[in-house]
């Protein structure tokens, strides 16, 4: 197994990570599929990859699962952070502690299995680390400031690890995907605050969550991106950004072609906020 090149994904109990954890494993890589409930993973257990259960805010569980790889590959070759959530809400109405679970996820989680994995990386004089953005790390969609705030952060993690260890042989990838067809909206749903009647925001949460269920019905199939992860981890000389689909294409250039002014009245149009 020593020849073979070792990858571990966070998040794999739906959507992109159990798609990419799939693509890899079938691609030829000793895959390590991880969720926070190992029992969720048994089809891809099936097609060959080892399930280790991981919660990537808990920090024995972290050191566990890299050991894991490590005892058996001598280092991970390929990291893919996958693992996170979307915390809507109003600035006003949503709690700090809130802001913090977001970014315990969404940020230093990632940092920290960033942390775990690039001793061995260096010492190999090779690895590959992809994070997972998303499009919200390039344009703040309406009521999703700890989303967006924690992708924007991925943005600049992203290129700071880039340099820092490219003389090593590490090479650090960032896919910004636009929405992926899978339970994050259904989570996402779960997770937004209930306005109460009187809020100045209800009308608003309403029109965002009834939009957020609109686009993911018509959302690309995680399989895509998987194949665009898949690409990027086989790459000796990948690129530092990946692009998928038109929230991350378009949505940007549209965003600087308006200005201020006239994109808050289209987002304020778009959730009939105003």
């Amino acid at each position: 197994m020593a020849d073979l090149r070792a990858a571990i994904v966070t998040g794999c109990s739906s959507g992109i990570g159990r798609a990419t954890a799939a693509a890899l494993v079938n691609a030829g890589f000793a895959t390590w599929a991880t969720a926070r409930q190992p029992e969720q993973l048994e089809d891809l257990a099936k097609l060959g990859c080892r399930v280790v259960q991981l919660d990537v805010t808990d920090e024995r569980s972290r050191t566990e699962a890299v050991t894991a790889v490590e005892s058996e590959c001598g280092y991970v070759s390929v990291l893919v952070n996958n693992a996170g959530f979307s915390q809507p809400g109003a600035i006003e109405e949503t709690s700090l502690d809130l802001y913090r679970a977001q970014f315990e996820v969404n940020v230093f989680s990632l940092v920290r299995m960033c942390q775990l994995v690039l001793p061995g990386m260096r010492a190999a004089g090779e690895g590959t680390v992809i994070n997972l953005g998303s499009g919200a790390g390039l344009v703040t969609p309406p009521l999703s400031s700890a989303y967006a705030m924690s992708k924007y952060s991925l943005e600049a993690l992203s290129d700071a690890l880039r340099f820092e260890t490219r003389r090593f042989g590490v090479r650090t990838v960032l896919i910004q995907a636009s929405a992926v067809k899978s339970s994050f909206t259904d989570t996402l749903v779960r997770r937004t605050p209930v306005p109460s009647p009187n809020s100045p925001y209800a009308t608003a949460t309403a029109n965002v969550l009834g939009f957020a269920r609109r686009e993911g019905a018509k959302a690309a199939p995680p399989e895509r991106v998987a194949r665009v992860i898949l690409r990027a981890a086989q790459s000796r000389n990948p690129r530092a950004r990946y692009k998928i689909g038109s929230q991350t294409r378009i949505t940007p250039a549209v965003r600087h072609l308006l200005g201020d002014r006239m994109w808050d009245a289209v987002m304020a149009r778009l959730v009939r906020s105003e």
